[in-house]
């Protein structure tokens, strides 16, 4: 699935890496616990998360992430997309909630990978 299909089923906004959005990506993981992703999260390439700090950025960036998407009309801050735009991460923000997102882009063919 591209990331541009991504934020057309979560009528998200493309905030940063707009060049990006045409990149394939074949698994998501949805947490708000960066240390969850560390610890157990294997080949995803879309972060689903409300949780909104560099830390993210950061987290994305150390598991080779292509994107994340922020629910619940969380906004991240001028620092978190010039750190994204450093590494090139797309950033997407969704009105919706991440189970509905999760579930949207599950039924859509956006899997979580195997560990």
């Amino acid at each position: 699935m591209k990331i541009s299909e991504i934020a057309s089923l979560l009528d998200a906004e493309v905030l940063c890496c707009k060049d990006g959005v045409f990149h394939q990506v074949h698994s998501a993981c949805g947490s708000d616990m960066m240390s969850d992703v560390l610890a157990y999260v294997k080949d995803q390439a879309v972060l689903i998360t409300g949780l909104v700090n560099p830390q993210v950025i950061r987290t994305a960036e150390m598991m080779d992430m292509r994107c994340i998407v922020f629910v619940r009309n969380k906004r991240p801050s001028a620092e978190m997309l010039s750190l994204a735009e450093e590494t090139g991460i797309v950033i997407l923000a969704t009105q919706k909630r991440m189970f509905e997102a999760c579930g949207l882009l599950y039924t859509n063919g956006l899997a979580p990978k195997e560990v």
